[in-house]
C-alpha cells in the first residue's frame, strides 16, 4: 500500500506546481513575452485548450503581445481568459487580440506580490486537502485491518515528508516572484534561461525604460 499511495499522490502535487508555475510565469515583469499568456488556459466549447493551441503569438517590444487566433469563433473566450489569468487588459482586433503590458510601477509590484500570494495559499489548501485524503485512505485501511498501527503511523509520516516538500517548493517559487519584481542594482540573481541556466550573478545596470537588468 505505502508504494501505491504515494506514487498516486506524486503526479498530484506535481500537477499542482506546473499548475503554479504557468500562473506565476503570467505575473513576471513588465516586459512582453510569449510565456506570459502561451500556457492561459481558454475554455472553448466546454474544452480546455491553451492560447498557443488556438492561435499564434507575436511580441512588439517592450510591451505588447499579439493573439492571431485561426479561428475568429474564440476570440472572446481568449480575451476573457487572459484578463483573468493575468490581470491585464485585452483588446479585439478583428482576429487578434492585443495585451499591452502596463509599466512595472511600484503599485503594479504590489499587485503581482499580492496575486502571487493568494496563489500560493490556493495551492497550499489544495496540497492539505490531498493529504487529508490520503491520510483518510490509510485510516480506513487500519481501520479495515489492512495494515497495522505501526505502518499506519509510517505512512502517515511519508504523506507528510511529501507534503512538506510540496509546500517548500510553492514557497521557493513565491520568493523567487518577489525578488524578481524586486530587482535591485548588486543583486545577487538567478538566471532563468539561456547558456548560464541557473548561474548566479550580480545586477550591474537596470534599464527602467527598456526595463532590462544587465548582470
Amino acid at each position: 500500500m505505502t508504494e501505491t499511495l504515494l506514487k498516486e499522490l506524486e503526479p498530484k502535487f506535481k500537477a499542482l506546481i506546473d499548475e503554479l508555475k504557468r500562473d506565476f510565469s503570467s505575473l513576471r515583469g513588465g516586459r512582453a513575452t510569449p510565456k506570459l499568456v502561451e500556457d492561459v488556459r481558454v475554455d472553448y466549447f466546454g474544452q480546455a485548450m491553451t492560447v498557443k493551441q488556438l492561435g499564434s503569438i507575436s511580441v512588439n517590444l517592450p510591451r505588447e503581445i499579439v493573439v492571431t487566433v485561426w479561428d475568429g469563433n474564440p476570440v472572446s473566450a481568449v480575451v476573457k481568459a487572459i484578463e483573468e489569468t493575468t490581470r491585464l487588459n485585452a483588446n479585439v482586433d478583428g482576429n487578434a487580440v492585443r495585451i499591452n503590458l502596463p509599466a512595472l510601477t511600484e503599485e503594479r509590484k504590489k499587485d503581482i506580490v499580492k496575486i502571487a500570494k493568494a496563489g500560493s495559499e490556493e495551492a497550499r489548501i489544495k496540497v492539505r486537502a490531498l493529504r487529508d485524503e490520503a491520510n483518510k485512505a490509510v485510516g480506513k485501511a487500519c481501520d479495515e485491518k489492512v495494515i497495522g498501527e505501526d505502518e499506519k503511523f509510517k505512512l502517515k509520516e511519508k504523506i507528510q515528508t511529501a507534503v512538506d516538500a510540496c509546500n517548500s517548493e510553492i514557497e521557493q517559487m513565491l520568493e523567487q516572484v518577489k525578488k524578481q519584481v524586486n530587482i535591485q542594482k548588486n543583486d545577487i540573481v538567478e538566471i532563468i534561461s539561456g547558456p548560464f541556466i541557473r548561474e548566479k550573478a550580480k545586477v550591474t545596470r537596470i534599464n527602467q525604460q527598456k526595463e532590462e537588468v544587465v548582470v
